[in-house]
């Protein structure tokens, strides 16, 4: 890859961002830090808006990394023209303007002498400089001594049973800054150490609904409960591809009115290291679910997201160590 393909690559993925901002407008600015639900929205942008689909491991190799090789032409193509360009030519042809102008600014001029201080003000140097220090001093110590650790635990809104699992993603929301997302714990309890009296929480997991959990923080009460309500159409979807049922008309009449026509449905290929996904629309995912010789088996949720009280994405691998 020279240089140029590089710099050219890169001003594409910020365009990609600032187009992926117009339907997601809370979406990471930073590409090489999506992941999980972002990349799949993006997955979904592209099959919506230019009919292509690109794999998890692709945009991991491509997107996320500095990798040593370009994509090939035709995905270049692809992405130009999700960026609003006719393809890669085009999208090159038209920042080249922006691509010189960056790289002439990277460059020192080492023309222009940079001014000697004299050695009669260096007070008036030392004097400012110490004071800021001093006050960065302060600031950290009063930081430091204000900063606690609170523990978010995580119940089921019917049951009242604590949710003990890995699976419940915590994302925090802060202001002026990218959001921090974080995983709970074994035993579903989320640590956070933060100086803030106030937090907004994202919290998802796939039987459950996602909510955004608004806190004030109290210094002597340094254990939050958070209830979640549980998300009947996953786990109904969970218990069908589970049990026996001889009454398969029935099955399938649920699943009808529980998924949205226009559903996107991906069931993610390979168990800890996924190799892929592969699409279903609604009705190809009833029959695989429903018809007894179907394939799709003991499937464990991983995400869906609603419209109009109807499942309209939804992610799932199958757990082959329990077929």
């Amino acid at each position: 890859m020279s240089r140029n393909d590089q710099a050219y690559f890169e001003a594409l993925k910020q365009k990609i961002v600032a187009m992926m901002q117009q339907s997601y407008p809370g979406i990471n600015p930073l590409i090489s830090e999506w992941k999980g639900q972002e990349i799949t929205d993006f997955q979904e942008e592209l099959l919506r808006n230019v009919n292509a689909h690109i794999s998890e491991k692709w945009f991991y190799t491509h997107m996320k990394s500095a990798s040593k090789s370009m994509p090939r032409i035709d995905v270049l193509n692809l992405l130009s023209k999700y960026a609003g360009y006719a393809n890669w030519d085009d999208f090159v042809y038209k920042n080249q303007d922006l691509i010189q102008a960056s790289q002439n600014e990277a460059v020192p001029d080492e023309s222009v002498s940079k001014p000697v201080p004299d050695k009669s003000n260096r007070y008036f140097i030392l004097i400012p400089f110490a004071t800021i220090l001093v006050m960065l001093l302060f600031f950290g110590f009063f930081k430091l001594f204000n900063t606690r650790e609170y523990t978010f635990l995580f119940y089921d809104a019917d049951t009242k049973e604590p949710i003990t699992n890995n699976t419940i993603e915590v994302r925090l929301l802060l202001d002026g800054e990218s959001p921090v997302t974080g995983l709970c714990d074994s035993k579903g309890s989320f640590r956070l150490k933060t100086d803030k009296s106030l937090v907004r929480l994202v919290v998802s997991t796939p039987y459950y609904r996602s909510d955004t959990i608004v806190r004030i923080l109290k210094k002597l009460n340094q254990e939050e409960i958070v209830s979640l309500h549980a998300n009947d159409y996953a786990l109904m979807i969970h218990y069908f591809s589970t049990m026996k049922v001889d009454d398969w008309v029935e099955r399938r009449s649920r699943l009808d009115k529980m998924i949205d026509d226009g559903a996107m449905i991906y069931q993610v290929l390979g168990e800890k290291n996924p190799v892929g996904m592969e699409l279903f629309n609604k009705q190809q995912f009833i029959d695989k679910l429903t018809v007894p010789s179907g394939n799709l088996r003991n499937i464990e949720i991983l995400d869906s997201k609603f419209r109009d009280e109807k499942i309209s994405v939804l992610r799932f691998r199958v757990n082959e160590k329990d077929k």
